[in-house]
């Protein structure tokens, strides 16, 4: 396969993705192989909500939504124009995947097949009914990627470089293990928002996406907002509020009152306003259903402490703070060039 192949075959993918990334399922027509695979796409949807509890109908459907949005002849181009393709030497590219969010790793999938490497791919037993099912879509469309993608849930041997992406702990394994192959390893991150009073009802309404969407469980979710001494909560509290009916789910719910309690029976200091908490905490990862706040002096102060804290931060959500802020609302929307701990993958794969 030239690039320009694996390029088409991701486009056929996202057109096949986009039947599923609205409310309501629907079937189209000129769908490359849809006899084959659309009735049995569905069932996997099913079979990974019940899998996992936090994989809702909502929440695949925005995942899916957003790689269809992305996997377009334009979107690519764009992202893959820097980059010299002509003399890839191929290798086998383990790929570790985490599992908190629908099809986290899709992106590091992508950028190894694109590269036009082959994949050896561990996922997360949170997350292992979809990617597994694209993967034979993709083969379907570019009988070229057959021999290309192979799954594995035993122990990764023969492969010449990793990308693997888990906890603080489970980094240090990686760091350890896989000291002697080419690789990125990831750990924990996590996102902050900058205010400073002067938001509108419609940035708190964007805001609180970057903060509920998931359940907050993604690196690029907002668990922490930094405030101007002073600061009032009223307009935040009033700018969320329409995702209260986020209660009706049992495992938030759950976590929302076990958190609550704790708090409680500790006696810190929050405010809560039914289904959501924030409370003052100098940590960058919150729990479910909490919000952690931090009061600065200046914003001068403020840009050094992030600079120096940069390897715990995903994303700046911020409007016109620093140069390399995200947008209220934008976290979950990232492009293909928006690289996780803002580390290149794909010149780490033209490399190896």
């Amino acid at each position: 396969m030239n690039l320009q192949e694996r390029i088409n075959a991701f486009v056929k993918l996202g057109e096949f993705l986009s039947q599923f990334s609205n409310e309501v399922i629907q079937k189209k027509d000129n769908i490359e192989h849809n006899d084959v695979f659309f009735d049995g796409f569905k069932h996997q949807l099913k079979l990974a909500e019940e899998h996992n509890g936090w994989f809702t109908k909502e929440n695949i459907a925005f995942a899916l939504s957003g790689w269809a949005n992305s996997l377009t002849q334009a979107n690519l181009k764009i992202w893959l124009k820097p980059y010299n393709f002509e003399t890839v030497n191929q290798k086998k590219v383990a790929i570790i995947m985490a599992g908190n969010i629908p099809l986290v790793g899709f992106h590091d999938f992508l950028a190894v097949l694109i590269s036009g490497h082959h994949v050896l791919v561990k996922q997360s037993s949170n997350d292992k009914q979809l990617l597994p099912y694209l993967a034979k879509y993709l083969e379907y469309v570019e009988p070229g990627f057959k021999g290309c993608i192979e799954f594995t849930e035993e122990k990764l041997t023969h492969f010449d470089a990793v990308i693997a992406t888990g906890s603080n702990n489970t980094a240090r394994y990686f760091e350890f293990y896989f000291k002697g192959k080419p690789s990125i390893i990831r750990n924990n991150r996590n996102s902050v928002a900058v205010l400073t009073g002067n938001e509108t009802p419609e940035d708190f309404k964007n805001l609180s996406e970057d903060i509920f969407r998931y359940y907050g469980l993604g690196c690029r979710n907002v668990s922490k907002i930094f405030v101007p001494k002073g600061y009032k909560f009223d307009s935040l509290f009033e700018g969320v509020y329409h995702w209260h009916p986020i209660m009706d789910k049992a495992k938030y719910a759950n976590n929302y009152d076990y958190n609550k309690a704790v708090y409680l029976m500790s006696e810190f200091d929050m405010l809560e306003n039914g289904f959501f908490m924030i409370k003052e905490d100098k940590s960058f990862a919150s729990p479910i259903a909490t919000l952690f706040y931090e009061y600065y002096d200046s914003t001068e102060a403020l840009n050094k402490k992030l600079t120096e804290d940069a390897d715990k931060i995903q994303c700046i959500v911020a409007n016109g703070f620093t140069e390399n802020e995200i947008a209220f609302g934008a976290t979950q929307k990232p492009e293909l060039w928006d690289y996780a701990d803002s580390v290149d993958s794909v010149e780490f794969l033209l490399a190896i």
